[in-house]
């Protein structure tokens, strides 16, 4: 798969938990979820490519015609774009479409505080888990470079990376089966914050709390890193039920 330029790092394990098989009886819906979860996590981003249509029905386990009716339609909704030639594929727009104005529409179907405490569960004890793993160099430098890259981020691209932060410190947690239900957890909050504005003073405290949330992973400090995380997350269950409420 190829990305855009200033991407940096290495998605493929979040990629390959998202892009999993997907149940038969609802193959259409689901690849459509699964690929709409990994351009709006940031999994891919803006401008990078899709793997190709063959290899996407491999992963997904649904068929050629399935993937390329789940890909009209996200063409369509404005999400991804087709490119003929040498050089074509299927790429993320450069600019997301706008989040919807949910409302009550869509955000009701979602119990935010079920979600929230969900959340808090898979979250904390995901850096719990892998403050205690021994990582590897490059799983070492995948995490500071999405933490360097939320850092750096302008405000357009703060949400995408943010989420991709939270993916990556639950890849590290070693077990397959938790980060699809992280990725769920977080696509619904992210109806949520997609109606809060961004707060300087919010984001550099949320800085300061993801620095400390990696560095206790990378020196394997389990409770550090769970108290930190916990206490990152109480911030934006704080922000949003303000807003929201």
């Amino acid at each position: 798969m190829s990305t855009a330029p200033s991407d940096g790092g290495d998605d493929g394990g979040v990629e390959d938990a998202l892009l999993r098989p997907v149940r038969t009886g609802n193959a259409f819906e689901d690849t459509v979820s699964r690929l709409l979860q990994t351009v709006r996590l940031g999994v891919v981003a803006p401008g990078g490519s899709l793997p190709p249509e063959r290899e996407l029905a491999l992963r997904l386990g649904v068929s050629r015609d399935t993937v390329r009716e789940a890909i009209r339609s996200l063409a369509d909704a404005g999400y991804l774009v087709s490119r003929r030639g040498r050089y074509g594929g299927t790429f993320v727009v450069d600019k997301l479409p706008p989040a919807a104005h949910h409302g009550t529409d869509g955000a009701e179907e979602i119990d935010l505080d079920d979600v929230l405490r969900l959340r808090e569960i898979l979250e904390v004890g995901a850096v719990r888990a892998a403050a205690g793993r021994t990582l590897s160099a490059a799983e070492r430098e995948g995490v500071w470079s999405r933490l360097q890259d939320v850092r750096g981020s302008s405000p357009a691209d703060y949400r995408r990376l943010d989420s991709r932060l939270h993916l990556t410190l639950a890849e590290l947690a070693g077990s397959p089966s938790l980060l699809p239900l992280v990725a769920d957890a977080r696509t619904k909050v992210n109806v949520f914050l997609d109606h809060l504005p961004l707060l300087p003073r919010n984001i550099a405290h949320s800085d300061e709390q993801h620095e400390t949330i990696v560095i206790a992973v990378l020196t394997g400090d389990a409770d550090r890193a769970a108290a930190a995380m916990e206490e990152h997350l109480a911030g934006s269950a704080a922000l949003l039920r303000a807003f929201l409420s």
